[in-house]
């Protein structure tokens, strides 16, 4: 019954290892899903026909039987009626079909047994395929919050290099502002010494004036 084998082992499969393996969840469990539907329409074929051997099993079982019992109610009649030469022949027919009968049981428990595992293994499969269903769009939801906080976290990364920028820009024109204000002192104070020195050498100069004016108004007096 390799049937029963590979359905066993579909059964048993991991549905949460098989996620961690995906690169991309959502496609995957997409796929698991048409897989596992796929998958249950072959159960359902295999299952409604090992049913139906158990049916004709059964059937030819209790046929079997039926003229296992009809073979003794014959020969009951044929020794009511004194004929023990037929009522033989109905036993030696009864005990050809009890061996009959032995053997269409060990077929029906067979196919019975087939047939229980064949009906566990379907329902564990639309129970598992029902539990999916209802877990990818949860499981969507996440994968998409997950993708929004990764460009959160890009974006951020965008901000804090945005803000390494412009510290750099204000330590640059912090930079360039004491350099003016450095050139506009330097330029006051130039400025401060030259005057200073003009100041001083028109001084004399005014005063050399006076004294020319002095030795002038001294020579005129004294003629």
């Amino acid at each position: 019954m390799t049937i029963l084998t590979r359905f066993k082992d579909i059964m048993s499969s991991n549905i949460n290892a098989l996620l961690d393996k995906a690169e991309n969840p959502e496609k995957m469990i997409d796929q698991i899903l048409r897989n596992l539907n796929k998958d249950l329409g072959n159960v359902k074929a295999e299952t409604a026909s090992i049913m139906a051997q158990e049916q004709r099993a059964k059937r030819e079982l209790d046929e079997c039987a039926e003229e296992v019992n009809k073979m003794e109610r014959y020969a009951i009649k044929a020794l009511e009626a004194n004929n023990e030469d037929d009522a033989r022949k109905f036993l030696e027919k009864k005990t050809e079909l009890t061996a009959k009968q032995a053997e269409l049981q060990e077929s029906y428990d067979l196919s019975q047994s087939n047939a229980i595992r064949m009906r566990e293994m379907h329902d564990k499969l639309v129970a598992d395929i029902g539990e999916l269903e209802s877990r990818r769009t949860m499981i969507k939801g996440k994968m998409a919050v997950a993708k929004t906080q990764d460009r959160i976290n890009q974006i951020g990364s965008s901000v804090n290099s945005a803000n390494r920028s412009i510290s750099a820009f204000e330590r640059m024109e912090e930079k360039a502002n004491r350099a003016l204000d450095e050139a506009n002192a330097m330029a006051e104070l130039n400025r401060g010494t030259k005057d200073d020195i003009k100041d001083l050498t028109a001084k004399y100069d005014q005063n050399t004036d006076i004294d020319d004016e002095l030795a002038g108004l001294k020579k005129r007096l004294n003629k």
